[in-house]
């Protein structure tokens, strides 16, 4: 047996891979996050799969699902949000399952700040303005962040930032990083994004955090700040340019 760690994508159910909705199809065990996958992907299941919702169960009780699973010889679908390379707690599982000698693979899906980009019509590196996107989170009390990784550190590079996890705290994300982006500089909010719920706030450091307020917002969205949101006037990419030789190795 396998267990298939799958990226069930952002929201939207036909925005999962053509792989892992294949994957999803053939396995009779489906264990996945009741609070964010969407449900119309549990019609993908086979119709006597075991489906177990797992919002409320800690990490040995999936790992016990994950056992029982590889005891009976069955394949198992485990279906997280987005994509597991990024804030999915896959790493955990895995570490688990080399230690149970019980073999595992990685589907991935669209991830959450695609799925923004998408929504805000933006391309997030723009030729001349800014090539460099950094995926982040804010600290809280459960999770503090690794040393030199606060937003203040991060934001003295001028890149693009996307923060995961943090519209609850949008009063101090403006306020770390106005000092290096400046009150004037592209900020966005993309919450339930791809899904028929979804909300697009588009503003500027200066009122990004008092737009999240009025929302109310506080989860399943992503804060983007950076000045390739607003970029409008920049050089064509060299990909395209007719003065690049196509025939060159």
């Amino acid at each position: 047996m396998t267990v298939y760690f799958i990226g069930a994508g952002p929201g939207a159910a036909d925005l999962i891979t053509v792989r892992g909705a294949r994957t999803l199809a053939a396995a009779p065990v489906c264990l996945y996050a009741g609070s964010l996958v969407p449900r119309e992907l549990l019609a993908e299941c086979p119709p006597d799969a075991r489906l177990v919702d797992t919002s409320q169960l800690d990490l040995d009780a999936i790992v016990g699902e994950f056992t029982a699973a590889h005891a009976a010889g069955l394949d198992v679908a485990r279906l997280h949000s987005g994509d597991p390379s990024v804030f999915s707690a896959v790493a955990e599982q895995m570490r688990r399952l080399d230690a149970a000698g019980i073999p595992y693979e990685v589907v991935p899906g669209v991830p959450a700040f695609a799925a923004a980009a998408a929504a805000l019509k933006r391309e997030l590196t723009v030729p001349t303005v800014g090539q460099t996107v950094i995926l982040t989170r804010v600290a809280q009390q459960a999770t503090p962040m690794p040393p030199g990784e606060d937003l203040a550190t991060l934001g003295r590079s001028g890149a693009l930032l996307v923060l995961h996890l943090a519209t609850r705290y949008a009063d101090r994300v403006v306020e770390e990083l106005l000092p290096h982006y400046g009150a004037e500089c592209p900020a966005a909010v993309v919450a339930m994004a791809s899904r028929p719920d979804e909300l697009v706030l588009r503003g500027t450091l200066a009122d990004i955090a008092d737009q999240v307020k009025a929302a109310g917002l506080v989860r399943t969205a992503v804060i983007l700040v950076g000045r390739t949101l607003g970029a409008e006037q920049f050089r064509d990419s060299h990909l395209y340019s007719p003065e690049r030789d196509r025939h060159a190795c």
